[in-house]
């Protein structure tokens, strides 16, 4: 029987993958990529869409069965080596949005010092593909304006404060409130100029991008990898000023914070309850660190284990979502108080994107940071954790500081 799909990986020169995002066509690109190191892929040899409350479970079944009619040759055995899907989905069970995971034609990686090119294609055997020399540079995007999404300002600190009442009430503890910005081009805009920004700003984040949605996250979900299981769980934020002093004071007064380090709590708590069932020991640190960006701070821990039975990266990811970080506890109440106060669809923003190859290893964040393109038409987000002690207008100056590094990204 012939395979379903065929797949080469070989190595290449590091040099010749020193700038992941600089090899990328203007044609069906993905990408993740962090400091310098990751992958990217373009074209495609097979896709599949999902909805709803299944999405995950289909993709996950759809994916085992691929790879089980896929014949693989890989000469460089590195994690994003072999057969490579990419992946986005929706955040609720209940929106008709579509999910997505998709296999490229060409996948290009970087991890230390190795680079390598994958080649995917049905048939006997895989395409060959050598690295371009040349891509022709995207062009900036031109005459960007922008409008209010679902909710102006006052309206969304309306909503938030509509929520804290909710908390007080005793009704549920946290939920995360998001709001939408569109951003409005002369033409069509080139993904792959906003993709360079980010990951030339935001070297630290996981600049991504798969059928349409971008952005470039500073939260893993998780990651699995030769059975060590990882997620960084990021909640409680403050703007940085630009001054190293005062920024330094700032990140002091964010790790006594009352209110962010409850919102923390929450949000460390359900991912370490989601990933306990699987894993044989785990680690959770008793406090956050404070993680440093170019325009934010975060509280932050990185939670790890072992897994012990056999469930993919992909599955750890549908158990993990949404957390607290993107939802709010307990989960069911906050993610019905979300869809009734934030007026909108959030489309595949705060949910899984990331990849992950035929052993089920890989890397899934939080689509946060992020944007929907489509056309000359941009979809910004940003979302905050909302808290008996949350203010409105702090909030507001959060979600304002959260949707900068895409604004940046295409040009103001």
């Amino acid at each position: 029987m012939q395979p379903a799909l065929v797949a080469r990986t070989v190595a290449v020169p590091a040099g010749a993958a020193a700038d992941l995002i600089a090899l990328l066509p203007a044609d069906t690109p993905v990408s993740w990529v962090r400091r310098g190191e990751g992958l990217v892929g373009w074209g495609t040899s097979a896709s599949v869409r999902t909805t709803g409350p299944t999405r995950f479970a289909d993709a996950a079944k759809w994916w085992a069965e691929l790879v089980a009619r896929s014949a693989v040759t890989d000469e460089v055995g590195e994690p994003g080596t072999g057969l490579v899907a990419f992946g986005s989905f929706a955040f609720s069970d209940d929106d008709a949005v579509d999910s997505v995971l998709t296999v490229p034609q060409v996948v290009v990686g970087r991890r230390g010092g190795v680079a390598w090119v994958t080649t995917i294609g049905s048939g006997d055997r895989a395409p060959e593909a050598p690295l371009p020399e040349r891509v022709p540079s995207p062009a900036a995007p031109q005459g960007v304006t922008y409008a209010d999404g679902a909710l102006d300002g006052e309206q969304w600190m309306s909503a938030v404060a509509d929520a804290v009442a909710r908390i007080d009430s005793g009704a549920l503890e946290k939920v995360v409130l998001a709001r939408d910005l569109i951003a409005t081009a002369e033409s069509p805009i080139d993904v792959r100029w906003p993709l360079a920004q980010l990951a030339s700003s935001y070297p630290m984040c996981w600049t991504f991008h798969v059928e349409g949605l971008f952005g470039a996250t500073p939260e893993l979900l998780v990651r699995r990898e030769r059975g060590l299981v990882t997620s960084r769980v990021l909640a409680g934020t403050i703007r940085r000023t630009g001054d190293e002093t005062r920024d330094d004071e700032l990140a002091g007064a964010l790790s006594r914070s009352s209110k962010d380090l409850e919102e923390h709590e929450y949000a460390v708590r359900s991912v370490a309850d989601a990933l306990e069932p699987h894993c044989s020991s785990m680690n959770v640190p008793e406090a956050p660190f404070v993680l440093h960006l170019p325009n934010v701070m975060h509280l932050a821990t990185d939670v790890t284990g072992v897994v012990h039975d056999g469930i993919t990266s992909l599955e750890l990811a549908a158990a993990l979502h949404p957390s607290a970080a993107v939802g709010g506890t307990p989960r069911d109440r906050a993610v019905a108080l979300i869809a009734e106060l934030e007026q909108m669809s959030r489309d595949r923003y705060a949910a899984p994107v990331g990849w992950m190859d035929a052993s089920g290893d890989g890397e899934w964040g939080i689509a946060l940071r992020s944007a929907l393109l489509s056309g000359d038409t941009v979809r910004l987000f940003a979302g905050c954790g909302v808290v008996g002690s949350s203010d409105p207008a702090a909030e507001l100056a959060e979600s304002q500081a959260k949707l900068v590094p895409v604004r940046d990204a295409l040009g103001g």
